[in-house]
């Protein structure tokens, strides 16, 4: 699942060592709950990857690595493909959402992937991280199509931080809007933030999709982000990421 990758990807990550990685057991996944607002219980989680014995790098350092040495798209499905596995461990009325890039997303490995795991389609959403162009809209459009049809939930990340991101989310018509951490740190203070989360909320509304306020980080930000009617949030405040099983089954309760 892809990262948002530095401008410079670190020379010292060899390419074999990037190569190793579908094989070599050094993927993790961890995943952060996210919380119905009205109602304080988990109703889904978003998969993040981690690599295990890794003291020096973050994910975001691999990523773009792997993407020098031209092995992205074996990461980024090795890391889909741990996430898949990890979430027979969650407790089953979570949806779990899946980070994809376009290319990935457009793959024709992608469905094979998802109907041969134990995630009902259902519980599955497929998360688009990246900015798209105008080819790759209606090419993924077209390609979803069926994986939707059976029940597989569409989600946009990043709502407002590129120029197109409406336009695109109006033509792709998500289950699963979120608001970036970059427009909700300081949404109790920020009038413009609090202006765009206003009217986000009704936009997502009148799409019938799901508006997630990403980063939530303090009380202030919480009841800011409740005010304007947002009904689901993740962020530090409602829980961090965590690879614990034991952390992942009490996100049942209350």
């Amino acid at each position: 699942m892809p990262m948002d990758p530095p401008s410079t990807p670190p020379a010292a990550t060899p390419a074999l060592k990037i190569g190793e990685i579908p094989t070599g057991g050094m993927l993790l996944t961890a995943f952060q709950p996210i919380v119905d607002l009205t109602t304080g219980a988990t109703t889904g989680v978003e998969a993040f990857t981690r690599f295990a014995g890794d003291g020096t790098e973050d994910a975001d350092h691999w990523f773009a690595a792997a993407a020098v040495a031209s092995l992205g798209r074996e990461l980024e499905f090795a890391a889909l493909e741990s996430a898949l596995g990890a979430a027979v461990h969650l407790p089953p009325q979570l949806y779990v959402a899946l980070k994809v890039s376009p290319a990935v997303c457009l793959d024709p490995l992608l469905p094979g992937l998802l109907q041969g795991s134990a995630l009902t389609p259902g519980r599955t959403v497929l998360q688009l991280t990246e900015a798209l162009t105008d080819a790759q809209l209606t090419a993924i459009a077209t390609v979803l199509a069926p994986l939707r049809r059976q029940g597989v939930l569409l989600g946009v990340d990043h709502a407002g931080s590129y120029v197109d991101s409406i336009r695109h989310i109006r033509q792709l018509r998500p289950d699963i809007i979120k608001i970036d951490r970059g427009l909700i740190a300081g949404i109790d203070t920020d009038y413009l933030r609090h202006a765009f989360g206003d009217a986000m909320a009704g936009f997502a509304g009148k799409l019938g999709a799901t508006l997630v306020a990403e980063g939530i980080e303090t009380g202030a930000e919480l009841a800011a982000v409740r005010s304007l009617g947002i009904t689901a949030g993740q962020g530090y405040l409602l829980g961090r990421p965590t690879t614990s099983p034991e952390d992942w089954a009490h996100w049942h309760e209350l």
